[in-house]
């Protein structure tokens, strides 16, 4: 395993951006052919371009989702919490709430990528007290997801 870490680190280090995503110049595969079979260098390739794309997406989905949490956090405030309610906002409480349930979920995975602190949430957190409060975040669960809150029932329970 060792050795495949080294390679990924070579093939990390000359790899360049190309049309089609990462590729490596012709020069920098001939060089690593000398010492490893075309299927290792194209493994690493690959083990490359997915640690490359899997930060792409951690970048911008953190960028999407501190602006997400600043345009919900608005809704935190009474009154526009209440026009939501009432649809009489650019977002139904509908779509607040789907928002928010989803946006929480991706700020709990982006924090274990964050290197530095989650933005400030003080108004997305009011806006899920206020769902919570209103019971909105869980009437409009999906069944299956309500089942899972809520946990096993009798009917759930094997017969002895």
């Amino acid at each position: 395993m060792g050795r495949m870490v080294d390679l990924c680190g070579e093939v990390a280090a000359v790899v360049e951006e190309g049309a089609e995503g990462l590729v490596l110049p012709v020069e920098a595969r001939e060089e690593l052919l000398a010492d490893w079979p075309e299927e290792d260098i194209e493994d690493a390739l690959g083990f490359v371009t997915d640690s490359y794309l899997q930060s792409e997406l951690v970048d911008a989905a953190d960028s999407l989702s501190a602006r997400l949490v600043e345009v919900l956090g608005a809704y935190g405030e009474e009154k526009a919490f209440e026009a939501a309610a009432a649809g009489k906002a650019t977002l139904g409480i509908d779509e607040v709430r789907q928002l928010a349930h989803r946006l929480d979920r991706l700020e709990e995975i982006l924090d274990v990528y964050r290197d530095e602190g989650s933005p400030d949430r003080q108004g997305f957190e009011a806006l899920r007290k206020r769902l919570l409060d209103q019971g909105i975040e869980d009437e409009m669960r999906p069944d299956w997801e309500k089942a899972e809150v809520a946990g096993p029932t009798d009917e759930d329970e094997p017969e002895h």
